[in-house]
């Protein structure tokens, strides 16, 4: 798709979000906050069966695995062990004639990502003129135009890797002048220097603020698991390897939040610290790559918006990073991430703590600081990445249109649609009996204005997988019409084998049978 059709498409999905009670403006009726947003009625909803989709599948279907809720405040010191007091910062540039701010980091990435975009127009160029025949990996490895294109990305890589590692933020300016990277906005190429700028708020605890110790919100939820691990491993029993699950708020103060939910200031993430035996880190580290991507394609979407992306600069704690991206509407972005944080935080904490963080293996008869591999997903990205994914619009066989959101069933908010076929005769009140039958195992929502066709619509904009409508006949032989969502087919069920029937088609284990163990 076009850059044009993909920033055409955002917008729509916004509209779509808005309209549809899915996600708000914050504080709309004062004009809102840069970068903050409500999840509305059927947001709420969606983002809750995204919630329930990761805990059910880490900490359910895994004997290992268990879940923590810590809070958001900390003690001050447990961010100056985590190294981001020192060092959670991001490079920052301003243009000197938008006034824009931006990270040097992000200018650079998005700028290898059009030379990217050149190298796949070429491929697909190339395997529409060649079809079946067309070798994709030997067209990369001889094609001059790629080749020239790749050693482009190379050489850019390489010294902005180098950049950063050394803290070199005046090469970093350097190099952006150089590939003459202009603003977006203003397409002005007149640059500050670069500097760094720590990305966590900041508050005060206690009632007077001359006597109030400096703390800050979690800019992640990671160390509320690390410095409970010997909480949850003694209370819990656990045996290395095991992990430690948590969803929970964090805060950025971001320097450029946009592109919708992409990137707010105030997020939601769902983590998992999997604690392993020193030495057999990396094939953990695999062996979570592969379960997370299988997690993220259970769902049904197209796999060709999934893509793995190692790190070129390690963060401080990790010997091996990855990212899990996603093709959303703004391009290839980080949906989740893979990291093998080495015994980094546990070490970190116990010097500054002073407490022993280890783990005594009685087969090695031994004590040690286990390894950790972390698994971290922004809820709010996963919620951008489903509506992308589902929102579609059709162009129906007798010429009329429709915007469905074809959410996988476990997700859509709104299980089940009731629908008496006219507001009279008995159909009421046969689909409030129907309704009360239901609405204890899933969620349903009761709509009897206007005509069926335009009730379905409605349901069709909210994602509803499923409609049940009660006509004449129903009063005869207890039986409902079942219309499906995406197909817009219509079967014929008895009441009673409705609950099933529904279960069939929604439930969580429909998707988790297929996840590997």
């Amino acid at each position: 798709m076009a850059n044009d059709g993909k920033e055409n498409l955002l917008k729509k999905i916004i509209s779509h979000a808005k309209e549809y009670g899915f996600v708000f403006p914050s504080s709309e009726i004062y004009d809102g906050l840069s970068a903050v947003y409500d999840y509305g009625q059927n947001g709420v909803g969606l983002k809750n069966n995204i919630k329930a989709y990761w805990w059910k599948s880490m900490v359910q279907l895994h004997e290992n695995i268990v879940g923590i809720d810590a809070a958001i405040f900390m003690h001050p010191t447990t961010w100056k062990a985590s190294g981001h007091v020192d060092a959670f910062n991001d490079p920052l540039i301003d243009n000197k004639d938008s006034k824009k701010r931006y990270r040097a980091d992000v200018l650079i990435e998005d700028h290898i990502a059009k030379i990217e975009n050149k190298i796949k127009k070429e491929v697909t160029k190339a395997a529409k003129r060649f079809g079946d025949d067309f070798d994709e990996a030997q067209f990369r490895s001889t094609n001059p135009r790629v080749l020239q294109n790749q050693e482009k990305i190379d050489t850019i890589n390489q010294r902005f890797k180098a950049s950063i590692e050394n803290e070199d933020f005046g090469d970093l300016k350097a190099l952006i002048e150089e590939l003459e990277i202009a603003d977006p906005v203003s397409g002005s190429k007149n640059w500050t220097d670069v500097r760094q700028f720590n990305l966590m708020f900041s508050t005060e605890l206690g009632s007077l603020a001359e006597g109030a110790n400096k703390i800050y919100l979690r800019p992640e939820t990671a160390q509320g698991i690390f410095v409970n691990f010997l909480n949850v491993q003694k209370t819990g029993r656990m045996k290395i390897p095991f992990g430690i699950a948590q969803i929970g708020k964090a805060f950025r103060n971001e320097i450029i939040a946009r592109q919708f939910i992409f990137r707010m200031r105030e997020f939601e993430q769902m983590e998992m610290q999997f604690f392993v035996k020193p030495g057999e880190e990396l094939q953990w580290y695999e062996s979570w790559k592969k379960k997370r991507l299988e997690w993220h394609k259970a769902l049904g979407f197209d796999e060709s918006n999934y893509r793995f992306h190692d790190h070129l600069n390690l963060a401080h704690y990790a010997n091996a990073a990855c990212d899990i991206e996603f093709n959303f509407p703004m391009g290839f972005k980080e949906l989740e991430g893979i990291h093998s944080r080495t015994d980094f935080d546990l070490k970190a904490h116990e010097e500054y703590s002073g407490k022993k963080l280890q783990f005594f293996d009685p087969q090695e008869n031994q004590s040690y600081v286990p390894y950790v591999i972390e698994t971290s997903i922004g809820l709010d990205r996963m919620f951008l990445a489903v509506l992308s994914s589902a929102y579609t619009e059709e162009t129906l066989a007798d010429g009329s249109e429709r915007t469905v959101l074809k959410l996988p069933p476990i997700l859509a908010p709104v299980k089940v649609a009731i629908l008496p076929l006219v507001n009279k005769d008995g159909l009421p009140e046969k689909s409030r009996e129907i309704l009360d039958l239901l609405k204890y195992d899933y969620n349903c929502q009761y709509d009897f204005k206007d005509a069926i066709g335009r009730r379905y619509r409605r349901q069709d904009a909210i994602g509803t997988p499923l409609c049940v409508t009660v006509d004449a006949q129903t009063l005869v032989d207890d039986t409902v019409t079942l219309r499906h969502r995406d197909s817009m087919e219509q079967e014929r069920v008895a009441i009673g084998a409705l609950n099933d029937r529904i279960n069939e088609l929604v439930a969580f284990s429909r998707i988790f049978r297929q996840l590997p163990a």
